[in-house]
């Protein structure tokens, strides 16, 4: 992903509203890529930039493998890599916000019960901080669509070893996030089913598609959508994070032009997602993520948590405790202040 420019995120500004309201941003990344650097100062800085983010959550990225180790254990790196960080920047500000206080990392869960001996290591290089497991699903027939980082195949959350892999992670307890695509919904479904003791968390309202063959469908999408969603709520082990909707993949094109959106233009377009969500699921799991940098190409982080207060606006307070902290603070075991 390209660096962002802060002159185009600055043309427009908000002053933040609700400023006091405890913030555990559920979803957010670091890397050091050749191309883009976003580390413990640039979340900071972009934290620090008005609304009260107590805690933050890391979610696996691809970066800081390890070299010169089997491959299965490479990812361990990046869980130890931004520990060290996070406790670098602890060190240094006094943990305000406390970044990456939980961390999800990746493992192969294709190496069936083999990953366990992954699984160790990634909660011994934590130190306290890990929690779980992403091996994003995202996948699609169309060259137009682009998959995973992981390269997963086609329905690789039914794939006989992913599940063996998958219920290690139980037995560590160790949640698991789901990064797919909506027309993959059901084959959450099914596994959260399969695994009822595991709890699952997915990422970014299920990944609705606006590019390729879903371009112009938006109507289309968000029914097939809606209705997956509302199939999936019934597994209560299963969580949904509220956020994600300003990536490329999502079709809103915000990010050609000329000045970013303002958080009503994004509330207005998150809301039909978020709302039948927090319908479905409840209150109680469901939880709001930035997904920065990412969603970083389309708005600012100010802005983003501007467009999520103002959809609760109508919410009571110990609602909005939930949705904006407490969820998340349960879900992945974080310790609060």
């Amino acid at each position: 992903m390209p660096a962002t420019s802060e002159d185009w995120l600055a043309l427009v500004r908000e002053d933040p509203i609700d400023p006091a309201l405890p913030i555990i941003d559920a979803h957010h990344h670091l890397w050091d890529h050749p191309d883009h650097r976003y580390l413990t100062a640039d979340f900071a800085a972009d934290a620090n930039s008005g609304h009260n983010i107590r805690q933050s959550v890391f979610v696996e990225c691809l970066a800081f493998y390890r070299k010169g180790e089997p491959a299965h254990l490479k990812p361990v790196g990046e869980t130890q890599a931004i520990r060290e960080l996070a406790e670098a920047h602890d060190g240094d500000t006094g943990g305000q916000p406390k970044i990456a206080a939980g961390i999800v990392g990746f493992a192969d869960l294709e190496l069936g019960a083999a990953v366990s001996t992954v699984l160790a290591a990634h909660i011994e290089a934590g130190a306290g901080r890990f929690r779980g497991i992403r091996h994003a699903s995202s996948w699609d027939a169309s060259s137009k669509v682009r998959n995973a980082h992981t390269n997963p195949p086609e329905g690789l959350l039914a794939d006989a070893s992913f599940r063996q892999g998958f219920a290690c992670l139980a037995r560590h307890d160790l949640s698991f996030d789901a990064w797919l695509y909506h027309p993959q919904i059901p084959e959450l479904t099914a596994l959260a089913h399969a695994f009822p003791d595991t709890v699952l968390i997915l990422d970014h309202v299920g990944g609705p598609l606006g590019i390729g063959p879903y371009a112009g469908k938006r109507d289309q999408v968000f029914a097939r959508w809606k209705s997956d969603i509302a199939e999936l709520a019934r597994c209560s082990n299963v969580c949904v994070k509220l956020g994600g909707i300003a990536m490329k993949m999502n079709g809103y094109d915000w990010h050609r032009r000329d000045k970013p959106p303002g958080s009503i233009e994004l509330a207005d377009a998150a809301a039909p997602w978020f709302d039948h969500c927090i319908e479905q699921f409840g209150i109680q799991r469901c939880m709001f993520e930035s997904n920065f940098p990412v969603d970083k190409l389309s708005c600012s982080y100010n802005v983003l948590w501007n467009a999520f207060k103002r959809i609760t606006q109508g919410f009571s307070a110990d609602e909005r405790s939930a949705l904006f902290h407490d969820t998340a603070a349960r879900v992945y075991r974080l310790d609060l202040p």
